[in-house]
């Protein structure tokens, strides 16, 4: 198994993407513990991965509030020995983030993503850089999408925020690849099947006056193969990047976009 004996954090493991890694962590042998506000959509997580064999421990942390990042991260280390890998998958709601032109946005729908989407990502690596650090070694994973490389109206501060995440885990490479830690940042293309990206296709649709698998066919017809990626894609190459098996690869933006970015 590619992730047997590690420990896992998953920030935002109660969402889409989250969950879906957490489970494919475990299916790889990792002791995963599963982060986010919301108890009850954590403990649903949970159960379906120790009713398939693994191991999974909850607990609800605000990303936002660096005490209690720091405290979280001190018990995983303190219960389970280490810190081995660090997945930040938190989002936000996108209705009044997306779907507007930057001429008629507000300052504040601007500013909500890039206040948020870095300052999470800082303050959760932070943490296990700290702690991988001590320890030699380990893997910080992020996850942007594919507007922060590319041309796509109707974004508003999504594209700057995701630009800012790649930026900060190249930043973190440089400083903690010394120490034994990688950082690696996923970049993909819109998962369909997940309820944000139903939103966020459908606040683009009504924003172009056509239906929501319109817009969703525009967006397909604009990869290289024709179909967009899947979560349980999207969780299969987070396993492989956080494994030993891709030692090699840090200050990276893996590139999910299934062709939508040419690199």
């Amino acid at each position: 198994m590619l992730l047997e004996n590690k420990n896992a954090i998953v920030y935002g493991a109660g969402g889409s993407v989250g969950s879906a890694v957490a489970h494919t962590f475990a299916a790889e042998g990792a002791r995963v513990f599963l982060v986010g506000r919301t108890t009850a959509a954590l403990e649903a997580v949970a159960e379906k991965i120790q009713a398939s064999g693994g191991v999974a421990d909850v607990a609800t942390v605000d990303v936002m509030d660096e005490d209690a990042v720091e405290a979280h991260a001190d018990a995983v280390v303190r219960n389970a020995g280490s810190l081995d890998v660090s997945f930040n998958a938190i989002s936000l709601p996108q209705t009044g983030i997306q779907g507007t032109r930057f001429v008629d946005l507000s300052p504040d729908a601007f500013d909500l993503p890039i206040a948020t989407y870095p300052k999470a990502n800082f303050l959760t690596a932070r943490a296990a850089g700290r702690r991988m650090t001590v320890q030699g070694s380990g893997v910080i994973l992020t996850i942007t999408a594919s507007p922060s490389r590319t041309a796509v109206a109707l974004m508003g501060g999504m594209a700057p925020a995701w630009a800012a995440v790649e930026a900060l885990s190249r930043g973190l490479a440089a400083e903690l690849g010394p120490n034994g830690v990688r950082v690696v940042c996923l970049n993909a293309a819109g998962m369909p099947e997940t309820p944000q990206l139903t939103e966020v296709y459908s606040l683009h649709a009504d924003a172009y006056g056509i239906s929501r698998d319109a817009f969703q066919a525009r967006m397909t017809e604009r990869t290289l193969r024709k179909q967009l990626p899947t979560v349980a894609e999207i969780a299969d190459v987070a396993a492989f990047v956080a494994s030993d098996r891709a030692a090699a690869m840090t200050a990276a933006i893996a590139n999910l976009s299934a062709g939508m970015i040419a690199d």
